[in-house]
C-alpha cells in the first residue's frame, strides 16, 4: 500500500499548480483556441489543433491535481519526532566502503533526486522509518543486500 503522505510546502506547491493552471493558463489557452476556431477551417488550422491539445492536456493535469490534493495527507513536523526518522526527516548515511550520501524522506509527489529527496515508498526510506543514530539498516537492492549506518538525522523546515 503507497503512502499519501505530503509535507505542507508540497501541497501548497500542488494547490499552487493547480491554482495557475485553472485560472491563468487554461483561461489563456482557451481564447488562443477560440481565436484559432473563429479562422475558419478547423482541420488544417496547426494553432487550432496544438492548443486543442494542450487544453486537452491542461483539463487532465487539473483532473489529477484536485483528486490528489483531496486524497493526500499533509504531515507536519512534531518535537516527539526528534531523535528517530520519520516522514520529513533528513537523514545522513554510511555505507561499509565509507561514502556518505544524504536523503530526505518525502511524499511521492515531492520526490527530487537532485535534492536528496526519496520518497516515503522507497525501499531506503521503509527501511530507515523509526530507526535511530548509530543504527545499522540493511536495504534490499537489485544489486542485493546493502548495509547503511546512520550517522545524523536532522529536521527542518521545507523552506530552504
Amino acid at each position: 500500500m503507497k503512502a499519501h503522505l505530503i509535507t505542507r510546502k508540497g501541497w501548497q506547491a500542488l494547490d499552487t499548480e493547480l491554482k495557475y493552471l485553472w485560472k491563468q493558463y487554461r483561461p489563456e489557452i482557451t481564447k488562443k483556441v477560440q481565436e484559432a476556431a473563429a479562422q475558419g477551417d478547423r482541420s488544417e488550422n496547426a494553432d487550432y489543433t496544438y492548443n486543442k491539445r494542450l487544453l486537452r492536456q491542461i483539463d487532465s493535469r487539473v483532473r489529477y491535481l484536485v483528486k490528489r490534493l483531496e486524497e493526500l495527507k499533509i504531515v507536519d513536523y512534531s518535537p516527539q519526532q526528534e531523535g528517530k526518522v520519520f516522514f520529513g526527516a533528513w537523514v545522513e548515511l554510511e555505507n561499509e566502503q565509507a561514502e556518505v550520501v544524504r536523503y530526505r524522506i518525502v511524499g511521492k509527489d515531492e520526490l527530487d533526486t537532485k535534492l536528496g529527496y526519496i520518497t516515503i515508498d522507497s525501499p531506503m526510506a521503509r527501511a530507515l522509518i523509526g530507526k535511530q543514530v548509530d543504527d545499522e539498516v540493511q536495504v534490499n537492492t537489485p544489486l542485493g543486500l546493502k548495509l547503511w549506518y546512520i550517522n545524523a538525522i536532522q529536521y527542518q523546515a521545507f523552506t530552504d
